[in-house]
């Protein structure tokens, strides 16, 4: 795969690249592992200096699939696809990726997908995660150089998320707000996180959508990713997630999976330089659930 940019600078061909996110371990990649560079369609190594104008194409090899990650086929519903990225809307009940209680996982069903279809790079990149009983869209980059792009971009939280929730609690939940408390790993367990003064910074935004007595379809945002944060979240400001039974959320509304769905990602194309946003409706069991409570107002 190549690609080409025009320097704006007088510069190291290595200096002007990794302001394009070209790592040094990409550009090892690039030097031995079958890939080239070229300056004006001339062959030239990474520390050739370049004059403002000339056009410098990298030539990236392909990426062979990890061995260990076993290709399983599975019907994906494919959001979105071009020839960086991949977009998924993901059922609950699978896990983002393998681990010793999850070997059916999404990045198994997406390593069947690039096999089956034949393409170049088959190693699977996931940008953006979702747990195991979490629905919605999750984010892939086709080969790595993608990932490293879009990597950037998590760093700086310009990756916009947003999701929807089902919540219930014994008061009144605000029209809108924002949380930011400390998230933690306690001593006693290697699944739940906690809020808790030694933990990482989070923050989670909210608006609420719809109210069916003291059940909330919120609309969240989060500006940070920790583990498990807005279950952890809304169930710290004693509104846990409905089917959540983890951290407190009511089990006798026909849900019994956290009732959270990612239906919205927004990103910046770094190849296009334009806003890719894609959006998804609610699972059918979020559907049953709404109805449900809407008959009860009734």
């Amino acid at each position: 795969m190549k690609f080409s940019f025009t320097a704006d600078r007088r510069a190291k061909v290595k200096t002007f690249l990794k302001s394009h996110d070209v790592s040094k371990a990409l550009l090892a990649k690039v030097k031995f592992k079958g890939g080239n560079i070229w300056v004006n369609g001339v062959e030239q190594n990474a520390i050739y200096l370049l004059d403002v104008g000339d056009v410098v194409t990298i030539e990236i090899p392909d990426e062979s699939s990890h061995e260990t990650l076993i290709p399983i086929k599975h019907d994906l519903n494919i959001v979105y696809e071009d020839d960086h990225f991949l977009i998924i809307n993901k059922p609950h009940g699978y896990a983002s990726i393998p681990s010793i209680l999850h070997s059916n996982t999404m990045a198994n069903f997406v390593k069947h997908y690039y096999v089956e279809q034949d393409y170049p790079n088959k190693q699977v990149h996931i940008v953006t995660r979702l747990d195991k009983d979490t629905s919605g869209l999750m984010l892939f980059a086709k080969h790595g150089y993608a990932h490293a792009r879009l990597d950037k971009q998590l760093q700086q939280k310009t990756i916009q998320k947003r999701y929807y929730a089902l919540v219930s609690g014994k008061d009144k939940l605000p029209d809108e707000g924002e949380i930011i408390a400390p998230i933690a790993r306690p001593n006693d367990s290697i699944i739940t996180r906690c809020v808790h003064p030694s933990g990482k910074y989070a923050h989670t935004s909210y608006k609420v959508v719809a109210r069916y007595g003291d059940v909330n379809l919120i609309d969240i945002q989060l500006h940070t990713g920790r583990t498990h944060q807005i279950r952890v979240h809304f169930s710290h400001i004693g509104f846990p997630l409905l089917g959540d039974d983890l951290y407190g959320g009511r089990m006798d509304c026909g849900i019994q999976r956290q009732a959270l769905h990612c239906h919205s990602i927004r990103f910046l194309d770094p190849f296009t330089r334009e806003i890719n946003h894609q959006e998804i409706s609610l699972t059918d069991d979020f559907d049953s659930v709404i109805i449900n409570l809407q008959k009860n107002l009734d």
